[in-house]
């Protein structure tokens, strides 16, 4: 982690002192179970979920969120992932499944990350073990311009559950939109809310998400992670696929997101991740969400749609 480099005053990126190192690295779970665990652990698991699915307990978990490593070579703070053959990948992302699997409720809901090139993987792998029931595309707006291709500024997330019986909370994954072009019945507001600040209707969601924005530097959930997923992203379907008290697993928990938000949201929850740095990050964001419960983009119990939250107050 580069924490040497001139930042700007405004920049809020989550960093560690060598004191909170210290800190955070005794609170991080590391020794492997001799047997299967009675009872899943709460925290973060500093280890590889390869060698932890055999000695989690079965049954435990109401949503896993998956979020691994694309098909495509990225440097995760030293540890590198190289682009593999589709059929191999497809075969990787199998074995993981297989060995998660049982963790899941039978009524549980699994969510899996990947860019255009893995879905093809995703979904042949995950139609072998659940009901494959959508596929989320959501804006990604940061990205590298391509001479001769079309620029990627999309990715993922296939939903699936585990059977025909799951949650789903839609009047709390609504977005709150502006309405530009408002209608009347009666001259009076249809299907909207007319306010001093504008006029709004509450959507249900759709599995094109155009409202989320990368963390970057001046956010405080901000890390160095360089995949990293934003809490409102998570938050969306968190609330979206549990109740409160459910319990939310992430074998792929890089610097913590999915974690932080279930906490921030009233869930119980446990991440793997294998790298030290990230699982230190991830603790001291945990830390933070003691003091600070909010999710940037949700407010009132509804997301707001990019660039109106600041138009809230009526």
């Amino acid at each position: 982690m580069s924490e040497e480099k001139t930042r700007s005053g405004k920049n809020k990126t989550v960093l560690l002192d060598p004191e909170e190192r210290e800190l955070y690295k005794r609170r991080l779970i590391r020794e492997v179970p001799p047997s299967a665990l009675k009872k899943p652990p709460t925290g973060t698991i500093n280890g590889s979920c390869m060698e932890w699915a055999g000695h989690l307990p079965r049954g435990f978990a109401d949503l896993l969120f998956l979020d691994p490593p694309y098909n495509l070579a990225k440097d995760f703070n030293g540890w590198k992932f190289s682009r593999q053959r589709v059929e191999e990948y497809t075969g990787w992302l199998n074995d993981i499944l297989c060995r998660l699997k049982h963790v899941l409720k039978p009524s549980a809901s699994v969510y899996i990350c990947g860019d255009w090139f893995t879905s093809a993987s995703i979904f042949e792998a995950a139609s072998r073990h659940f009901v494959v029931r959508n596929r989320i595309t959501w804006e990604r707006e940061k990205g590298r311009g391509a001479k001769s291709n079309w620029k990627n500024s999309s990715e993922d997330i296939w939903f699936c559950t585990l059977g025909n019986k799951y949650t789903f909370n839609i009047d709390d994954v609504k977005l709150r939109r502006r309405v530009m072009a408002p209608y009347t019945e009666n001259g009076s507001p249809k299907d909207w809310e007319k306010t001093l600040a504008g006029n709004y209707r509450d959507t249900h969601p759709s599995n094109i998400w155009t409202d989320i924005t990368i963390p970057f530097w001046s956010m405080p959930e901000n890390t160095e992670h360089p995949t990293q997923k934003s809490e409102k992203l998570l938050a969306k379907i968190i609330l979206a696929s549990t109740k409160e008290g459910d319990f939310v697993l992430d074998p792929f928990l890089g610097s913590g997101t999915t974690s932080v938000t279930a906490k921030k949201l009233g869930r119980r929850y446990l991440g793997i991740e294998q790298n030290e740095e990230y699982c230190l990050i991830a603790e001291k964001r945990l830390a933070m969400a003691e003091e600070n419960k909010s999710i940037q983009g949700l407010t009132g119990g509804v997301f707001w749609e990019r660039n109106t939250l600041h138009l809230q107050k009526k």
